[in-house]
């Protein structure tokens, strides 16, 4: 887009210009962004038992009996969102009145 200055009138294609610029920077961020972001996210245990209220030994239990999968990789243990779901899902009970 050309140099304006304050005094000078804007034109409809002038705005139009502008808007065809703005949003090509951002379709540009967006695909920058999704190329560098990772393809699944991870939850760390932390996250994992702010997120259920579990103290570390109840996600500790949890995971031992094979309830939740996870991932260990050196020190730190990841969870799939999707299994998380899933831990609650399969092990729903209906209330009979």
């Amino acid at each position: 887009m050309r140099n304006l200055r304050k005094d000078q009138i804007v034109t409809i294609e002038d705005l139009e210009t502008a808007k065809s610029e703005i949003l090509e920077c951002i379709k540009r961020i967006g695909t920058e962004r999704n190329l560098n972001s990772p393809v699944h996210r991870w939850l760390k245990s932390a996250e994992v038992r702010a997120l259920l209220g579990f103290s570390p030994g109840k996600l500790q239990a949890v995971r031992e009996s094979g309830l939740l999968k996870y991932t260990k990789i050196g020190g730190n243990i990841y969870y799939d969102p999707e299994d998380l779901q899933s831990l609650f899902s399969n092990n729903q009970f209906k209330c009979r009145s």
